[in-house]
């Protein structure tokens, strides 16, 4: 079995791993295979969050990129270990052209990523911070500018919990995959998009 490279380590809270393959010729549909199985095999254990397989792109970028997420990592761990992962791996890896490349990625990085579009490398951390806060600083300014007032009559624990929550969930679901795409031609130069 050929070992995978890891290129980062995690921090805590949601793991995303972003795993680079180059198929031999003709071994697709056997890859595609494994890698279902392996997909249905992480679906059962703890803190298994989903996963995407991206086919190639092009005939010029012909890796398959799988993506999945675990909640901690702790969680991911777990699974990496576990034996019905190597006893796949140890399937996959004959099948391909070169090592597989992985990537583990946490934090705000899950926050950019643009749908329809193989991930090959996160924005820098200077452009996803900036991004970041161009819409953190509209979204709270709104909040305390609309319910400033009556968030003033609430102790100063349970005010700062409740607005954090509310922009966090708003981030997560609503701004940062709109700001993503607005400024998509910045985070994700062209030549980085890996478009599908």
């Amino acid at each position: 079995m050929m070992p995978e490279t890891e290129s980062t380590r995690p921090g805590e809270g949601t793991i995303t791993v972003v795993i680079s393959r180059r198929v031999i010729k003709g071994q697709e549909a056997r890859f595609e295979q494994l890698s279902s199985e392996m997909t249905c095999r992480a679906s059962h254990y703890p803190g298994y969050l989903g996963a995407d397989l991206f086919r190639p792109a092009n005939p010029n970028d012909p890796e398959y990129r799988i993506i999945f997420k675990f909640a901690d990592e702790q969680s991911l761990d777990a699974w990496q270990q576990s034996v019905e992962r190597t006893e796949l791996l140890e399937q996959i890896e004959p099948l391909l052209v070169m090592p597989s490349k992985v990537e583990t990625m946490s934090g705000i990085i899950n926050w950019f990523t643009l749908p329809g579009h193989n991930p090959v490398k996160p924005p820098p951390k200077y452009k996803m911070t900036i991004v970041s806060w161009l819409a953190l600083y509209p979204t709270v300014t709104l909040i305390f500018f609309l319910f400033g007032e009556q968030l003033a009559q609430i102790p100063l624990l349970i005010r700062t919990f409740l607005v954090t929550a509310v922009v966090m969930v708003a981030m997560s679901y609503l701004l940062m995959p709109r700001f993503t795409r607005w400024f998509a031609f910045w985070l994700f130069p062209k030549r980085e998009q890996g478009e599908r």
